[in-house]
């Protein structure tokens, strides 16, 4: 039921049939980087296969839009509008962001439809798009450490995250997968996510 901010100990023991997110962030001269990707423990049943798909072609779906000149605040609904339809929901307490030399700064990536004043997306602009659906509600319950974030009625939830990089043809992942990366069954049909101007072959590298 964790929805960010997990932190691993001793007491926690993944089960068969588990959806569990790795978060990974590296700082490398001068500057940040932030992704996560979703993995199954063992056998997952297919309501949790479904919300894994739904959230990957919502966030795929939100990176295709992003191009030169569109507003930030359009990304929300465009990930919004595709969960919905299946029976999902997005979380509002947590956000994406820009991110370079400083982790956290302009925009807020809201992942819900808004109309906040967040800017324009212009070539050389960093951030992130890191949207947590649920397969129940969207309510956060915090615990007691004042920074795991899990779902208030124990409900799972699934999110995928890239630190992107805006070009005059869209975004392109700065914390993309390499050729020998395994393809998750979410990307079987795609192969790993370049960018919408890649013509990819079934391991995500570009066809010439």
């Amino acid at each position: 039921e964790v929805i960010c901010h997990g932190i691993p100990d001793t007491t926690s023991v993944l089960k068969d049939g588990d959806i569990i997110n790795i978060d990974v962030t590296v700082y490398y001269k001068g500057y940040h980087g932030d992704c996560s990707e979703m993995f199954m423990v063992g056998e997952v049943d297919d309501k949790g296969k479904d919300l894994l798909q739904v959230t990957y072609d919502c966030w795929v779906a939100a990176m295709n839009f992003c191009e030169p000149g569109r507003p930030y605040k359009d990304i929300g609904g465009v990930i919004e509008d595709h969960v919905t339809k299946h029976g999902y929901k997005t979380v509002r307490n947590f956000c994406g962001h820009g991110i370079g030399k400083i982790f956290h700064t302009n925009p807020n990536i809201l992942h819900y439809r808004n109309n906040e004043p967040n800017g324009v997306m212009q070539v050389g602009h960093t951030f992130t798009i890191e949207p947590m659906i649920c397969e129940g509600t969207d309510k956060v319950l915090f615990w007691p450490d004042k920074w795991t974030a899990t779902t208030a009625d124990g409900g799972r939830s699934a999110q995928f995250e890239h630190t992107l990089l805006m070009t005059e043809d869209g975004v392109v992942p700065l914390t993309g997968k390499l050729e020998t990366s395994v393809v998750q069954p979410w990307e079987e049909e795609g192969g790993h996510y370049l960018g919408r101007t890649y013509e990819l072959d079934a391991w995500g590298k570009p066809v010439n």
